[in-house]
């Protein structure tokens, strides 16, 4: 390390104080973090791309510094999808700082991250107080049955009214209107669920009643309509 000239020749006064970072609360433990491998916890964060087009919410659950489970969700445009499947192949097995410093392919996801890691030093995380923290796993409790994210689409005219296309109970085929024309409810495909039920063997056509439900005054509405096609 190099001083320079005006540094050499000053006088050499002892350090006062010296206690160390402020603790901060992690996985039930109140914890001076002074390295990477010192800090653990499981959040969320969202970040969004430079035209702001798109958004991602990232979930990530550390462990003594490493990734160790990372849940990617994306909404809003085509390439970050695929840039979502890059970024879950790079996240786990990293430290938050190696992961901080990773181009994680897009804008939106390289932001989650940077929110999350600002999250996680500062000991803001949902864990925080969670002895032990959370189990790898636990970032999928968000998809719940089904294993899919929940995703709320909704599109509107002023000339045509309201379309619900998606919710969080899943994806609307029918909108239920009343005599004035006002939504009163809505039916919907849990497609997740009806997924996994063809894939262990079921029939399509059963399967798909079976994930079939309503919502709100469905039954006896005046007139049923398409969201996508009416």
């Amino acid at each position: 390390m190099h001083y320079s000239k005006e540094v050499e020749q000053m006088v050499c006064i002892k350090k006062g104080p010296n206690h160390g970072p402020a603790p901060i609360p992690e996985e039930g433990k109140w914890v001076q973090a002074k390295e990477i491998k010192d800090i653990s916890g499981l959040t969320h964060g969202v970040g969004w791309c430079a035209p702001q087009q798109g958004a991602c919410k990232l979930t990530l659950n550390v462990k003594e510094g490493i990734i160790v489970e990372a849940l990617i969700e994306t909404v809003g445009c085509s390439g970050m999808t695929h840039s979502a499947a890059m970024a879950g192949e790079i996240l786990t097995g990293k430290t938050i700082l190696e992961a901080l410093n990773t181009d994680l392919v897009c804008d939106a996801i390289n932001t989650a991250m940077r929110e999350l890691f600002l999250q996680i030093v500062y000991g803001r995380t949902q864990s925080a107080f969670s002895d032990t923290g959370l189990e790898v796993g636990a970032g999928l409790e968000d998809l719940g049955k089904g294993t899919r994210s929940q995703i709320g689409t909704i599109y509107s005219t002023q000339a045509k009214g309201v379309r619900y296309l998606e919710m969080a109970e899943g994806y609307i085929t029918k909108l239920a209107l009343d005599k004035e024309g006002l939504v009163i409810g809505y039916e919907f495909v849990r497609l997740g669920m009806m997924m996994d039920k063809i894939s262990k063997g079921a029939d399509p056509k059963k399967a798909l009643e079976e994930s079939t439900g309503h919502y709100g005054r469905f039954e006896g509405a005046d007139k049923y309509i398409n969201p996508r096609h009416q």
